[in-house]
């Protein structure tokens, strides 16, 4: 039998509490034999000692672009002078012509270049052939760059939407004309960037979801109607996310005599804003914010929520929802991007208009007042789990598409 392809995994901070996921898809690829070494532009987001075990094993074997400093640069720099002058030479036009004429885009460009350069120089040291990007914002440009200089295989995963608004910005036709294939987390990712392509390079998009461990993430033994209904948000505090909305739903709901508590899990910039906007709405007795969660903590929360909600105003294809949905908790969420293909209107999940505040408090309330139909909801929220976003059978199909498109030996 054939050995299975080698390559490297590019991400921009790994391990981290908001790429758990690639973690996974990691571990599960490698249980089918394929041989997978993580680079990282960032070293982990958190010390060694809040990391998990699993975390902590990846680290040490991650390889990291700012962990070669600047004596690694110049190594590699020179190196590849001596070894590639052309690719070399081709890496730094492109990167020039990819900043325009912008100053600070050049910049970053060469930032980029060097990170490329080091990036290809350890892949030729592991003598890895074939390098995939998660993400298709500045680690795919330094893939990209990379490609350039060292004529190594590329490919990334697309996931939205920040890149489909600022196409330009994030040079995404020229990623996606330089890599060999793309993974396309949902339709609605692929659609967005067949917009962008000649329909030449289409058949070059795949679609593989991400999913998650039904196993793991299996429903907690039925809990007793309690007094007060448990509301879940798990997320980086940002703006995408839309958390200011549901602190607006909150009070409508607490306003009109309904007993609810919130417990936002996770951290970000709009965190001080999220804080003063509870403080101002007199709901600091009804809102905890529990802060960034380890993989290891995450399912007691689950356990104890009553539903959860996520009022994003643009998304990939949250795997929040997706571990939420395994855990029968009910889901409501905003009719937007790719959601409408994991969740389908009262049947797995609530969608409601993105930035409605009534509507918001309107199915958080249904939920509360039809137990039976919220239950009904949540069962077929794993079911929809099941059937489509089982991580085994995710990573499967991408296996598949790298089996198929990448050389069985490296």
């Amino acid at each position: 039998m054939s050995a299975k392809p080698k390559l490297a995994y590019l991400i921009s901070q790994y391990p981290a509490v908001s790429h758990t996921f690639i973690l996974r898809e990691i571990v599960e690829l490698r249980r089918l034999g394929f041989t997978i070494r993580p680079a990282s532009i960032n070293p982990p987001d958190r010390p060694a000692d809040q990391l998990t075990a699993v975390e902590r094993e990846e680290a040490q074997t991650t390889w990291c672009v700012k962990g070669q400093g600047a004596g690694g640069a110049l190594s590699a720099l020179l190196g590849t002078l001596s070894a590639q002058p052309k690719g070399l030479g081709r890496g730094f036009v492109a990167a020039l012509r990819l900043g325009g004429l912008d100053p600070r885009k050049i910049l970053k460009n060469l930032a980029y270049f060097a990170e490329a350069v080091m990036l290809g120089r350890w892949m030729q040291g592991e003598q890895l052939h074939h390098l995939h990007v998660h993400f298709a914002t500045p680690a795919a440009m330094v893939g990209l760059l990379a490609k350039t200089i060292f004529n190594i295989g590329f490919s990334f995963t697309v996931h939205g939407p920040d890149e489909f608004y600022d196409a330009p910005g994030y040079r995404l036709t020229e990623k996606l004309e330089a890599a060999d294939f793309v993974i396309c987390i949902s339709h609605y990712a692929r659609s967005q960037i067949m917009k962008l392509s000649p329909v030449a390079h289409w058949g070059k998009y795949e679609i593989c979801r991400l999913g998650v461990d039904p196993g793991r993430f299996a429903p907690k033994p039925a809990k007793p109607a309690a007094e007060t209904f448990e509301l879940l948000c798990v997320g980086r505090l940002t703006p995408a996310k839309g958390q200011h909305i549901l602190l607006d739903a909150l009070g409508l709901l607490i306003a009109a005599g309904r007993k609810v508590h919130l417990t936002f899990v996770g951290n970000g910039p709009d965190r001080a804003s999220l804080e003063s906007q509870t403080r101002r709405l007199g709901l600091s007795n009804s809102v905890n914010f529990a802060g960034a969660v380890n993989q290891d903590r995450i399912l007691d929360f689950y356990g104890k929520a009553d539903a959860f909600v996520l009022p994003s105003f643009a998304e990939g294809l949250p795997v929040v929802l997706m571990e939420a949905m395994a855990m029968e908790v009910p889901c409501v969420t905003t009719h937007i991007t790719g959601v409408p293909e994991l969740i389908q209107h009262g049947v797995n999940g609530c969608l409601t208009a993105p930035s409605d505040v009534e509507g918001l408090a309107k199915a958080i309330e249904d939920l509360m007042d039809h137990p039976e139909a919220s239950r009904q909801i949540a069962q077929s929220g794993r079911a929809k789990v099941l059937a489509d976003y089982n991580l085994s059978q995710s990573v499967e199909r991408l296996a598949g598409v790298f089996a198929r498109r990448l050389p069985s030996t490296n």
